[in-house]
């Protein structure tokens, strides 16, 4: 027997709210906006057939959470799983271990949700999402608890995937969540998009966006392997990440070089100063989520608080 709380994917899913994980997601902006969350790029370590990933921060403010995530790339199944230690960042003492694959997930959903409600228009009415997997559906609870939308629309090419997928949100969310059959009609009625999917092609034409709309990509995002057109990025009037150092840490070309990357900034940034991202209704905002290190320990200590 540990002497310390251990939580696993069934204590997290069985008493969470995608409310507490954007509050939490907005907790750790507002430390890193102040200074107080250290969150350096991902490293990995080669070991054997596959790689350790590390991603490690520390919340020095009000949070006081410190401590990292590893995963591997060996595969994937019930022997494969991500480990989160937490850590009071005040007293050093270790406060809990989460292990499986809620945290890191639901943290990448809840900083969607901050995104989507710092960058989406006011009056946005309906959320689009392509993509029908683990990641697509944190990303709907999240937005849907950041902004009040009344409606969601969902495609991905397989039709009994989407038709499950607004079958299974319509008892998460408040909106009503319906299934399309083609892309065009998701993207084009889309005020908040989301681009959800493993896929290292364009997923949809960008002629479809209409002014004004939101887009949060969160799939591949390098310029040889890119789920988001790149006239996109190019058209976006403001282009928004959770974490430049991260940008910059890529051994690919990102979406976003050149005059798009100076151009680009963090979404901490934003929060200080809304005028850094949209200005005008009919601007086109563009979040590229990377992972903010960091975000998953704060989580942690959030749930270890709640659950354990």
């Amino acid at each position: 027997m540990t002497d310390f709380p251990v939580l696993t994917d069934g204590d997290v899913y069985s008493q969470f709210d995608y409310a507490q994980v954007v509050d939490a997601m907005r907790d750790a902006f507002a430390e890193r906006a102040a200074g107080t969350l250290e969150a350096p790029p991902r490293w990995t370590v080669p070991a054997g057939e596959g790689d350790l990933l590390f991603t490690a921060g520390a919340a020095t403010g009000p949070t006081t959470a410190a401590g990292f995530r590893v995963y591997e790339t060996h595969g994937t199944g019930d022997d494969h799983t991500e480990l989160v230690a937490v850590f009071d960042a005040a007293t050093g003492a270790f406060e809990g271990l989460l292990a499986g694959h809620a945290v890191g997930g639901l943290r990448t959903g809840g900083i969607g949700g901050v995104a989507i409600d710092a960058l989406a228009r006011s009056d946005a009415d309906t959320l689009g999402i392509l993509g029908t997997g683990f990641q697509a559906r944190a990303q709907v609870g999240a937005a849907c608890a950041a902004r009040d939308f009344a409606d969601v629309v969902v495609y991905s090419p397989t039709a009994e995937s989407r038709a499950s997928f607004a079958d299974t949100l319509e008892g998460e969310v408040e909106p009503t969540v319906r299934a399309a059959s083609d892309p065009e009609p998701v993207v084009r009625e889309a005020d908040a998009l989301v681009c959800a999917t493993n896929s290292e092609e364009p997923v949809f034409d960008p002629d479809w966006l209409e002014a004004g709309t939101h887009v949060t990509t969160i799939g591949p995002r390098f310029d040889d392997a890119h789920e988001l057109p790149l006239e996109a990025v190019d058209r976006a009037d403001a282009i928004v990440t959770d974490s430049l150092p991260q940008v910059d840490a890529y051994d690919r070309p990102y979406i976003a070089s050149g005059a798009d990357r100076d151009r680009m900034v963090e979404l901490a940034a934003v929060l200080e100063d809304p005028e850094l991202g949209r200005q005008r209704a009919d601007d086109l905002t563009l979040f590229c989520s990377v992972g903010l290190a960091g975000t998953e320990v704060v989580l942690g200590k959030r749930f270890l608080e709640r659950f354990a």
